[in-house]
């Protein structure tokens, strides 16, 4: 089986301002970073060069949204091409904010996946299930039909990192148990066995976001196919040493 890298992303959010940023780059910067730990920061696109600038070379920055096309009459949109240009390899694609609060559906999602992909950026695709649909039992059909549309347009495994987040665990204070995170991810595991193929199933790393804190990181992480999280900036601001450090010690 493949060995793989633990990722540990941090969104921001529409949050912080230079100095508030500043204090928490100075932090990251001075963390003990495990170099089998992958550590990418989201900052709203205004900060982009700014985080980029500010924080180490061993820290990758993303953006938190990008449109489908390279330029154009798009007013408030950003492109690939323009997170590129700041220095930023990674974009998180479908959150559970842009399809709920903005809309989003998942054609626009997978349209924005492949263009990111083709424009050589990393992509952080997120997936997750509201409350409801938990608890209706629907939890697997959601999730398949959004992994669906995503895989229709990737090309390239390798530059993609799937984020499982509960909608109803998101900055809510309620976070999936170990074990609930466990069971959606070997079943998304499977679905890309029997989908994509075993040796994606086996390369892909899965990540968990909702409520991760230092409380949970280290369990969570000790789950099997739990590759990392997906955590805002509240938790990075309080937690951030605890989520860089944790990491599953497998094959060490």
């Amino acid at each position: 089986m493949a060995q793989r890298r633990f990722f540990v992303g941090g969104n921001w959010k529409m949050n912080g301002n230079k100095e508030s940023l500043e204090e928490l780059m100075s932090t990251l910067n001075t963390a003990s970073l495990h170099e089998d730990t992958e550590v990418v920061c989201a900052a709203p696109s205004i900060y982009l060069d700014f985080a980029r600038s500010g924080l180490d070379s061993r820290i990758s920055v993303a953006a938190q949204n990008c449109y489908k096309v390279a330029k154009g009459a798009f007013t408030g949109e950003i492109s690939p091409a323009m997170i590129k240009d700041c220095g930023a390899d990674w974009v998180i694609l479908g959150h559970s904010e842009r399809r709920h609060v903005f809309g989003e559906n998942d054609e626009l999602i997978g349209q924005k996946v492949a263009h990111a992909l083709e424009s050589d950026l990393g992509v952080i695709a997120c997936i997750g299930e509201k409350l409801e649909e938990r608890e209706a039992g629907t939890t697997e059909e959601v999730i398949f039909a959004q992994t669906q549309v995503i895989a229709e347009n990737v090309m390239d495994w390798e530059k993609v990192v799937l984020a499982y987040e509960p909608v109803w665990a998101i900055g809510t204070g309620k976070t999936a148990t170990p074990e609930q995170a466990q069971e959606v991810h070997e079943r998304l595991r499977a679905w890309f066995r029997a989908n994509i193929s075993e040796e994606v199933s086996d390369s892909l790393r899965i990540i968990y976001g909702g409520s991760v804190t230092a409380a949970n990181c280290s369990e969570l992480a000790s789950q099997t196919d739990v590759d990392g999280f997906l955590a805002g900036l509240q938790a990075w601001r309080t937690n951030n040493q605890d989520h860089i450090e944790t990491r599953r010690k497998k094959g060490e």
